[in-house]
């Protein structure tokens, strides 16, 4: 496996990641994902929300593990421990939160896999990084006490909260067996669209702080990169079905009071 981490390798991958996040987030302002609220069949076959959030979820959560186990570092406990938080969420994400799902909306195929790389590819990144690639000593035992570990822990878990409260107020915006779309006006709903986003976007910035690394902040970038055009779309079918009664509330699309 440590042929497929020479930090040559690594390097070109992690910077064309980077690359990659820009050009998608300016295509995805003229291209809507066509998933949950934007669902379209105009993308093609589709597959379940649930059966597809499992599939595209999955391999973060995989790959990740299968990387530490196959390290060398695989019982240096900073990297363990920066491992154990990237698979707390995608646990959740992958065997918790597709099941608490309502409804019958639908997953194109497409977006499944599009998902499904780039979830792997985040996986080699930081996996790759905390396992293999980072100099040795870098993230002695010493570094859980550190000033970066700690702010990065408290903003990732912060992030964490906000959620999966977030995700629960949309779940409960209906009665089961009803379709209508509702506004959502609880937790950070009150200040922007996309609530869950702006709480997942948290998290990875929180990651990026404390691993202290350059994959973390590539996928805090990423993030942001295909999240922020996904609310400003959500805040556009908003605007659209509601009208005044939405855009008088004036939220922003993501980060409250800012975008």
């Amino acid at each position: 496996m440590e042929i497929i981490f020479k930090p040559e390798i690594f390097d070109i991958v992690t910077g064309s990641m980077a690359v990659l996040a820009v050009v998608v987030f300016i295509a995805l302002h003229r291209i809507e994902a066509a998933y949950g609220m934007t669902y379209s069949p105009k993308w093609g076959p589709s597959v379940s929300n649930r059966t597809g959030w499992v599939i595209m979820e999955a391999p973060s959560f995989i790959c990740m593990a299968a990387i530490w186990i196959c390290s060398p570092r695989h019982a240096e406990i900073a990297p363990c421990v920066m491992a154990s938080l990237f698979e707390l969420h995608y646990f959740q994400r992958t065997f918790i939160f597709p099941f608490l799902m309502r409804g019958k909306s639908r997953m194109p195929w497409a977006i499944v896999a599009m998902g499904m790389a780039f979830n792997t590819i985040n996986a080699y990144m930081i996996g790759g990084w905390l396992f293999f690639v980072a100099p040795p000593g870098a993230y002695p035992a010493s570094w859980l006490t550190s000033p970066l570990f700690i702010l990065g822990t408290v903003v990732f878990f912060t992030g964490m909260g906000i959620n999966l409260h977030s995700d629960h107020v949309i779940r409960h915006l209906r009665q089961p067996g009803d379709t209508r779309h509702y506004i959502p006006r609880k937790g950070l709903y009150r200040y922007v669209t996309g609530a869950n986003y702006f709480g997942e976007l948290t998290e990875w910035t929180g990651y990026a702080i404390l691993t202290w690394s350059v994959p973390g902040a590539v996928f805090a970038l990423w993030t942001f990169a295909n999240l922020a055009p996904r609310a400003r779309s959500l805040h556009a079918r908003y605007s659209k079905e509601f009208g005044e009664q939405y855009t008088s509330l004036n939220r922003r699309y993501i980060i409250p009071f800012l975008y």
